[in-house]
């Protein structure tokens, strides 16, 4: 998956230094990203590169072995320009894109990125907040608030039923390949429960036999997804949620196509069924 970089090590350790010049910089413009693509593996500037950068801050993200990476002000990049020999590229290209580390970086700092952007202004008093300088943080100067990285909690489920497994199309989303319910924890909410709802309320079906089986980062869209397999309680009859799906079938293991991708928990999960998961024990 898109976290697993070994041999290489993810610290995400926050230290207060500013750039030296050639540390990595993730420079984006909404959903796109600057960097080089030659093949199909990627580079990005380091700080030296951008040769004015005037006030501009650059906060410290994470180091992946003994590479840091850094974010400049999302508030004032239009001020940095594109270093010399790099282009604008839509981050969904790590999806593909490698070598696996930078790919990452790269999805991992666009959730930061996204992040500090909406955390310009204090949500309880409108004043402007301020970066943290002991830990990844916005604070209000004014009213104290404190706001932290927002990750949001998603359960992935396998539901099977002996040699079938639940697999679904999403409504209205460019991904039209099949994948797994698929829905975010409520408040309140245990995963197991949430299992038990988002299968009943895209599907209609219940399940049994809950296992947790791994959990992935997924900073395309700043989740922690949590991976479970469970089996079919009851009734097969689906009976999809409109809104949510456009298809829902019982899909038989010989039926399932390879995975085409290693980076998603949806796809590695969907392929360790197809290749032979356990079954569940009764309980």
């Amino acid at each position: 998956m898109i976290h697993e970089i070994y041999p290489k090590e993810y610290n995400v350790q926050y230290v207060n230094r500013p750039p030296a010049d050639n540390d990595s910089v993730l420079l984006f413009d909404g959903e796109n990203i600057c960097c080089t693509i030659e093949g199909d593996e990627a580079s990005f500037p380091n700080r030296g590169d951008f040769l004015t950068a005037g006030d501009v801050s650059f906060y410290y993200l994470f180091a992946i072995d003994g590479e840091l990476f850094y974010l400049p002000d999302p508030q004032l990049t239009e001020r940095l320009g594109l270093p010399a020999g790099y282009q604008w590229h839509s981050f969904t290209v790590f999806r593909k894109t490698g070598p696996r580390h930078l790919a990452f970086a790269a999805v991992t700092a666009q959730a930061l990125y996204q992040w500090y952007r909406a955390n310009v202004h204090c949500g309880a008093c409108g004043a402007s907040m301020v970066h943290s300088e002991r830990e990844r943080a916005c604070v209000c100067p004014e009213c104290g608030l404190v706001v932290y990285p927002k990750i949001s909690p998603v359960v992935i489920v396998a539901v099977t039923n002996g040699d079938d497994l639940l697999v679904t199309r999403y409504r209205d989303r460019p991904f039209r390949n099949y994948a797994l319910v698929a829905g975010f924890a409520e408040s309140g909410e245990s995963f197991e429960d949430t299992v038990r709802r988002e299968v009943h309320e895209e599907t209609g079906v219940r399940v049994r036999n809950i296992r947790y089986y791994k959990s992935q980062p997924w900073g395309f869209t700043s989740t922690l997804l949590a991976g479970f397999f469970c089996e079919l309680d009851g009734d097969p009859t689906i009976r999809i949620d409109e809104d949510e799906l456009s298809e829902a079938i019982w899909l038989p293991r010989a039926e399932i196509p390879p995975a085409d991708s290693d980076i998603a928990l949806t796809a590695e999960m969907m392929e360790v069924f197809r290749l032979g998961a356990p079954r569940t024990v009764e309980s």
